[in-house]
């Protein structure tokens, strides 16, 4: 007989302050799915509108001795504040109320940690996670104590964390070498492929929007797909086969949230970087979710503190199949609509994609010998070659097509 599996009970709390309601309750509704990501069961929730939180206890005295009650009334044993709490604050909650005091942040860093897989991945959630919590190692007392499992807690460890702050500095100091090897390999890899005229794709997108489903059906890859926030978070590149022949890699990267820890963005950063040097983006969209637009504006803020939103992007609303509303029209262009479970939708993005890059390469005509087959074949795969016809008077092969902006076969061919 399976044992019955216990989860924590979690009272969850926001603070509106700017945000209007809509806002205010898909962000309660996204920490509910962190927490419940993260193996937490929500039994309760507090929720204030003030004009800004309270420097002393964010929430206020009132509302802080309601949440004492409410934490013993249902027998909560974690408190999860939606915004990010100052040591100062958590220190305060804690005073007042018996049970473990945690915040977005802490929540989304564990998701991270039990979904990282390989090296890099789990480096840098280690990362994260000792750069959040080095400031709050003082003055935790009883808070500290209670951090002894579940959520918010796994990664590097209570032992760890208790350790002076010469300790864990420097332990954050070899992690990041380790990641700059790492880091370092990456690059060497991406100079790789973009000097071998090899077109690049990245694939990015809010958390659960379906990038793994896509990145399957077009590549046949056997990513891990669920219906899970940060399902995906070491990236992922495989090769990919355009209408024309042309070859192509394809990135997945982890998915965007709100509200997504400073600290995480930095650590995550090489990770992401994956898809700096891409041609273009397809940034894959939920169009099944209410208020997109919310989403889809965190992701193109994020692009920009990343730096990457200056690549080419074309809008891929996803999961087309589960639509309720019938008169649904996609805001952002270029854009596709479609289903990754449905072939033709495939067949149709794959189109789509060849026809964007089309638009955003140099057209090239070239002579080539007949002699020359290991030209031809290189064009075929590292350009999008929309003909190619043997000219009976020079004899040799007329071709015409698509490259890069001032890549390899640009310089080769127009240079």
């Amino acid at each position: 007989m399976k044992k019955k599996q216990q989860y924590e009970q979690v009272i969850l709390v926001g603070v509106q302050t700017k945000e209007s309601d809509d806002q205010f309750r898909e962000s309660l509704n996204e920490l509910q799915a962190l927490v419940e990501n993260a193996g937490g069961e929500v039994v309760g929730e507090l929720t204030q509108k003030r004009d800004q939180i309270d420097t002393k206890t964010f929430i206020g005295s009132g509302k802080l001795t309601e949440l004492s009650y409410l934490t013993d009334e249902l027998a909560a044993s974690t408190v999860v504040f939606n915004q990010q709490l100052s040591p100062s604050h958590t220190r305060n909650i804690q005073e007042v109320v018996d049970a473990k005091v945690i915040d977005r942040t802490q929540v989304i860093l564990d998701i991270f940690a039990l979904r990282a897989r390989s090296k890099e991945g789990q480096l840098q959630v280690q990362l994260a996670q000792l750069e959040y919590m080095l400031p709050r190692l003082v003055g935790q007392g009883e808070n500290m104590s209670r951090l002894g499992a579940g959520i918010g807690t796994r990664g590097p460890g209570e032992s760890k964390l208790e350790t002076d702050r010469r300790h864990i500095t420097a332990q954050m100091t070899d992690i990041r070498r380790e990641l700059q090897k790492i880091t370092d390999h990456r690059q060497r890899n991406r100079q790789h492929r973009s000097e071998s005229g090899v077109i690049q794709i990245g694939l990015i997108g809010y958390t659960n929007a379906g990038k793994s489903t896509v990145l399957n059906a077009l590549t046949d890859a056997r990513t891990y797909e669920a219906d899970a926030l940060f399902a995906t978070l070491d990236p992922l590149t495989r090769e990919l086969e355009l209408p024309s022949g042309a070859q192509a890699t394809m990135t997945d990267t982890v998915g965007f949230i709100q509200d997504l820890p400073t600290t995480l963005i930095e650590a995550f950063k090489s990770t992401i970087e994956e898809a700096r040097g891409a041609d273009m983006l397809l940034h894959v969209i939920d169009a099944a979710q209410p208020n997109i637009q919310t989403r889809e504006r965190t992701v193109r803020e994020l692009l920009e503190q990343l730096e990457m939103d200056d690549i080419p992007v074309l809008y891929v609303y996803n999961k087309a199949d589960m639509i309720e509303d019938v008169n649904f029209t996609a805001e952002s262009y270029p854009s596709v609509v479609i289903s990754a479970r449905r072939e033709e939708d495939i067949n149709y993005i794959l189109r789509e994609i060849e026809a964007f890059l089309q638009e955003e390469f140099t057209y090239y005509e070239a002579q080539i010998e007949p002699s020359r087959g290991d030209i031809l074949a290189r064009l075929r795969q590292e350009t999008i070659m929309v003909g190619q016809v043997f000219n009976e008077e020079t004899r040799q092969y007329d071709v015409a097509g698509y490259t890069k902006p001032e890549g390899y076969w640009d310089t080769q061919l127009n240079g």
